[in-house]
């Protein structure tokens, strides 16, 4: 079982919007150094929306070529197609990856039924670890535990990275899933809770700047020492709260770019970080002591 802090990793670009693979090798590096326990490859902060078929595929590659199998490489293959969600995660698989996070599909909005025929799908299709993604506040769909503990039932179906930020929703989840099938939160200002009360890691957006302070409270927190991971987190609130100013991944690339792990490239409709934020989100870097 994938356990900790997992990075929902940016997808670098140069400041004309290609992936900037040089730059991607050079970060995944960053974060093994700094001990994050797992990479998530092109999820909704990797860009997966504006990167194109063969680009997705391509990061995906990338990042298992240049990981090599030092920590597990979570692939997000996700779609509101069922058989372009096929398509991708089949690719995954042939490119290395440990596992799959798969996205409820947006914007067609498909009943709990459809929701459960979608995932079995592509679980029955794709002979790999596939963990489920439900995060309402962007997709406009939201999958109902019913629904996530019923597809828990299916043998490749590994976990669920629960975005909801609801606390007492995850713990209900957490108690009634099987032994096997992990929950882990998309919710860095309540991971550390959702942790603490039986989730497996997290998946952080937080992770791409303090990487070294994320895995350390994951780590804390996984085993139970409460006090002491919500100490570490307690210097990360500001970064949870201020890389959420703009939609992400906007306020978190422009981050990365001022600690020097990327330039601030970003795809349309995407823009460039307002000015009007950047005080606050060198602050919150300041509080996590990732800046002086």
């Amino acid at each position: 079982m994938i356990t900790g802090s997992l990075v929902a990793l940016i997808t670098p670009m140069t400041n004309n919007g290609d992936v900037d693979s040089v730059k991607l090798q050079e970060l995944i590096e960053f974060h093994l150094q700094a001990g994050t326990h797992g990479i998530v490859a092109v999820g909704t902060t990797g860009e997966s929306a504006t990167l194109d078929y063969e680009e997705h595929a391509n990061v995906i590659r990338q990042v298992v070529e240049c990981v090599a199998g030092r920590v597990p490489v979570i692939a997000g293959t996700g779609a509101n197609s069922t058989h372009e969600a096929i398509d991708l995660t089949k690719r995954a698989k042939d490119a290395g990856a440990d596992a799959c996070l798969l996205v409820t599909p947006y914007y067609n909005k498909p009943t709990q039924e459809g929701l459960y025929q979608h995932f079995k799908a592509i679980a029955d299709a794709v002979d790999i670890p596939q963990i489920l993604y439900n995060v309402p506040g962007r997709t406009a769909c939201d999958m109902s535990n019913e629904t996530s503990l019923r597809l828990a039932s299916i043998k490749n179906i590994v976990g669920i990275k629960d975005a909801t930020g609801d606390l007492a929703r995850g713990k209900a989840l957490i108690e009634a899933a099987p032994a096997d099938f992990a929950v882990y939160s998309g919710d860095d200002p309540t991971a550390i809770d959702l942790i603490l009360l039986g989730a497996k890691g997290n998946i952080s957006v937080t992770a791409n700047v303090a990487p070294a302070k994320a895995s350390k409270a994951a780590a804390l927190a996984l085993e139970g020492k409460a006090a002491e991971a919500k100490a570490v987190d307690a210097s990360l609130l500001g970064l949870h709260k201020n890389l959420f100013l703009e939609s992400n991944p906007i306020p978190v690339k422009w981050a990365c770019a001022q600690l020097g792990l990327c330039e601030e490239g970003i795809r349309l409709p995407l823009t460039l970080f307002a000015n009007t934020f950047h005080n606050q989100v060198i602050d919150a870097m300041k509080q996590a002591e990732v800046i002086a």
